[in-house]
């Protein structure tokens, strides 16, 4: 499937626990990395296309997401907010929308109930709701296309085929699916390409690739791969100031459009 001609996206992730932006590798070991609403300020001015604010241990910690923190970051940005972590039904997605974000990101509900993503896109569209789809490798034919869902942060494998559930979850009207490698996240060792490339195949609706980014260069091969949109964490938190500016740059210079 040929690359999207729409302009892709540079959205940086800020994964939030107990109020505070932390990072890890593989969903693991995680480190502070700052204030949440100061880092959502500082990549609105830096050309951001959109924010990512996931609640990293809402579900496994079976409490909500922090509403107060998602409030003032909304008030701290004009681009697009995309909120996820303790997404379970209508009322979750409603109650982020007045408190000021654009869209919904959910995995575990999910996956323990497919039929919620029917019932939010129906009742608010499809273009609120984005699967955050976690995807780590599998041995010994585990699955038929190498990679397994995994919920909770990570921290469950289901068994369930990572294409087949992208897929699924297209067809049932999700407005996009944001791809997290587990196997990649914050290895800074460049995207999962087979990953992107198995899910692109497999569904028309816009996808975000996540996890590996350690410099401007590991994103034009995402694109390439089928990515519409591309995400991140370390290299912009921990990377130069200009680091939105550099990753523009080498996206455009491969010869894709950018905002």
């Amino acid at each position: 499937m040929s690359v999207a001609i729409r302009a892709i996206r540079v959205i940086p992730c800020l994964d939030v626990d107990a109020g505070r932006v932390v990072k890890g590798i593989n969903f693991e070991d995680l480190r502070d990395a700052g204030d949440p609403v100061e880092l959502a300020h500082r990549y609105d001015r830096a050309g951001a296309d959109e924010l990512t604010f996931l609640d990293v241990t809402a579900s496994s910690g079976n409490r909500e997401t922090t509403f107060d923190v998602v409030s003032r970051t909304a008030e701290e940005v004009f681009i697009p907010l995309t909120v996820g972590g303790g997404v379970r039904g209508i009322a979750d997605v409603d109650r982020l929308l007045r408190f000021g974000a654009d869209k919904a990101s959910i995995n575990t509900a999910a996956v323990a109930r497919p039929a919620v993503i029917d019932e939010i896109t129906q009742h608010f569209g499809a273009q609120v709701l984005v699967l955050s789809l976690d995807a780590r490798r599998t041995r010994d034919g585990r699955t038929p296309s190498g990679f397994e869902v995994t919920t909770y942060g990570g921290r469950k494998g289901t068994g369930i085929d990572a294409v087949a559930w992208a897929r699924e979850a297209a067809d049932r009207g999700v407005g996009e699916i944001l791809l997290n490698s587990i196997d990649a996240d914050g290895t800074r060792d460049g995207f999962d390409l087979e990953l992107i490339r198995a899910v692109r195949a497999a569904v028309g609706v816009p996808l975000i690739a996540s996890g590996g980014a350690g410099e401007p260069d590991h994103f034009p091969p995402a694109v390439e791969a089928g990515a519409d949109a591309v995400l991140a964490a370390s290299v912009f938190h921990f990377g130069p100031v200009d680091a939105i500016a550099r990753v523009k740059a080498a996206i455009s210079a491969a010869g894709f459009p950018v905002r």
